[in-house]
């Protein structure tokens, strides 16, 4: 057999391990979330969350709180959700998922890109456990998105999703805090935006409301 026979049989061999995650990922599309789009009419799934998170990270970069390399943003907040097609999708209010959360999702983890051609795999799985650590200001600013984006959600439907699982303001606010580890901007608008749902009556109080950035506190 010749080199060219080889590197050709080498390159069919990687293709098709690409495709076979590929398609394998593409059950991202039937992972419902809790939370609805933002007109309220129907729930998202988990790939339209990565594919929001995608445009997020080229529109919001100036936002970040440190430079960041927007190219790696995306490509973590692209694969961060892989893993739901093993593990689901967990809430951040669904205190008994996230006992199990890390568990489920590192075994999906190795499962899914170990499809991959092995430096594939391994380049996506070390980006994802980035992800996962909050390591680095890449790592920190996408996690921050992925945090803004639902709470922006259920902001713009409405409240629906947190009327739905009994989600008081004080549980919002708790979560909120962690967009502040990659930009103080959008945590400043996610507070002014959890002050109008409380005084709008999309959410009700609860027994701890932070004020957004700025507003006296007497």
């Amino acid at each position: 057999m010749s080199a060219g026979h080889d590197v050709t049989g080498d390159v069919a061999g990687r293709l098709a391990d690409q495709l076979t995650f590929l398609v394998e990922v593409d059950a991202l599309k039937s992972v419902v979330r809790r939370n609805y789009v933002a007109d309220g009419s129907r729930r998202e799934n988990t790939a339209e969350h990565s594919w929001t998170l995608a445009l997020m990270a080229a529109v919001l970069a100036e936002h970040a709180g440190e430079p960041v390399d927007v190219g790696r943003v995306v490509r973590m907040v692209v694969i961060h959700d892989i893993v739901e097609v093993d593990a689901g999708d967990t809430s951040i209010y669904d205190e008994a998922g996230l006992a199990t959360k890390a568990d489920r999702e590192a075994a999906a983890a190795d499962r899914l890109f170990g499809l991959l051609p092995a430096g594939q795999g391994a380049e996506s799985r070390a980006l994802w456990d980035e992800f996962e650590s909050g390591a680095g200001a890449d790592a920190r600013f996408a996690r921050s998105l992925d945090r803004f984006a639902g709470f922006l959600l259920n902001h713009e439907s409405g409240g629906r999703a947190w009327r739905e699982h009994g989600v008081t303001a004080d549980r919002v606010a708790d979560r909120l805090r962690m967009v502040g580890e990659g930009s103080a901007t959008l945590l400043a608008e996610g507070r002014r935006r959890l002050v109008d749902a409380v005084a709008t009556g999309l959410l009700p109080e609860g027994p701890v409301l932070d004020p957004p950035a700025g507003a006296p506190t007497d």
